[in-house]
């Protein structure tokens, strides 16, 4: 099995995307997560998250369509892809899949859009993007 191009973090992926206007930012997570959490604003690169859920809300089933939807959206196998989830596990999947079926450059964006759970079991505040600093909107 071929492997995704490796893990990024928040902040190289902002400066990746800034600097690679074809690369998409993929968020992995569920319609709930973006609605309730929030998306990154990509507002200042002229451009937008790519939104193709992992696994699907409520049930958590794997979602078998995901490489479909990502391709309906115009995605080819030669655009930089850098995925997305809450903590870095689904968009790692992510990556992998897409890197088995063809697409040349996939990364997983680590600790995700919330991050690792602090001491006290919360997320957005250890690491990820939101704990970055990088821009962000709740739904």
């Amino acid at each position: 099995m071929s492997t995704y191009s490796g893990d990024i973090s928040p902040r190289d992926s902002w400066e990746k995307l800034k600097s690679t206007p074809e690369a998409r930012l993929v968020d992995v997570r569920t319609q709930a997560e973006w609605q309730f959490v929030g998306l990154p604003d990509l507002s200042s690169l002229e451009t937008q998250p790519v939104l193709v859920s992992w696994q699907i809300f409520p049930t958590m089933t794997k979602n078998d369509a995901f490489a479909q939807q990502l391709a309906a959206q115009g995605i080819g196998t030669e655009t930089p892809l850098l995925f997305l989830c809450r903590s870095g596990v689904r968009s790692k999947a992510a990556a992998e899949l897409m890197t088995s079926l063809g697409y040349k450059e996939c990364w997983n964006i680590s600790d995700g859009f919330e991050g690792p759970l602090d001491e006290s079991r919360h997320r957005g505040s250890q690491g990820g993007w939101k704990a970055q600093g990088l821009p962000w909107l709740q739904g």
